[in-house]
């Protein structure tokens, strides 16, 4: 299952509060403004296809312009995926293995990556308004290429705070919501966020692009 279906913004550089009546697309305009970067809780749900729960994840997100990305699950069970621009590294501490392979276009074209580029909501999704419900404006995106997309459409919705919910539909009738919280713009991160090296002693499975990558870290 992809990072989407599993578990996809410091001080804020500029005020979060949007237009309480402006359009969905105006307000991801406004959100995603002079951002290079963000991070942010999130808790997740998947829903089969008769509305009964199969899983739920709660963690954070980091994203840095213009392809890199942290997905971290904390609640239940700890995983960690990091998209450090060329290698996609999926780390299950349980499992103790670590999958990597390129990052490929299904990750470039994750509905969350229109938050720090822009540019790309128009080149990978056909885009429309959803209207107003749940307290929220809706945006409404699917992709241009299905073939290559984890998912059929995609649903964000905003309100004051920006991004507070997305929800994910795949053809075998499963839905994805996402909630977020705690959004945080152009924060300070670590030099070595969106870094990763596998721990010592896991099964490493794939091959990056950089295979020095690979070396385990000796105790």
């Amino acid at each position: 299952m992809n990072f989407l279906s599993r578990s996809l913004i410091a001080l804020c550089l500029l005020p979060l509060s949007l237009a309480a009546h402006a359009g969905a697309r105006d307000q991801l305009d406004t959100f995603s403004r002079g951002i290079e970067g963000l991070s942010a809780n999130f808790a997740q749900r998947v829903y089969g296809p008769n509305g009964e729960v199969k899983d739920k994840s709660s963690g954070t997100v980091k994203l840095r312009a213009p392809r890199q990305f942290r997905w971290e699950v904390t609640q239940p069970f700890p995983q960690l995926i990091v998209a450090d621009g060329d290698n996609l590294w999926v780390y299950d501490p349980d499992l103790e293995q670590v999958n990597v392979r390129n990052q490929s276009a299904e990750e470039n074209s994750s509905p969350l990556a229109v938050l720090i580029d822009p540019t790309e909501l128009e080149r990978q999704f056909t885009v429309k308004e959803g209207g107003r419900s749940q307290g929220l404006d809706w945006l409404e995106l699917r992709p241009k290429k299905p073939d290559e997309a984890p998912f059929e459409r995609a649903r964000l919705g905003f309100g004051a705070a920006g991004l507070v919910r997305m929800d994910l539909y795949d053809g075998l009738g499963q839905r994805t919501v996402l909630g977020f919280s705690a959004w945080k713009r152009n924060p300070a991160f670590a030099a070595d966020t969106f870094d990763f090296t596998p721990p010592a002693g896991v099964d490493v499975v794939g091959e990056p692009v950089n295979k020095a990558q690979v070396v385990p870290l000796t105790d």
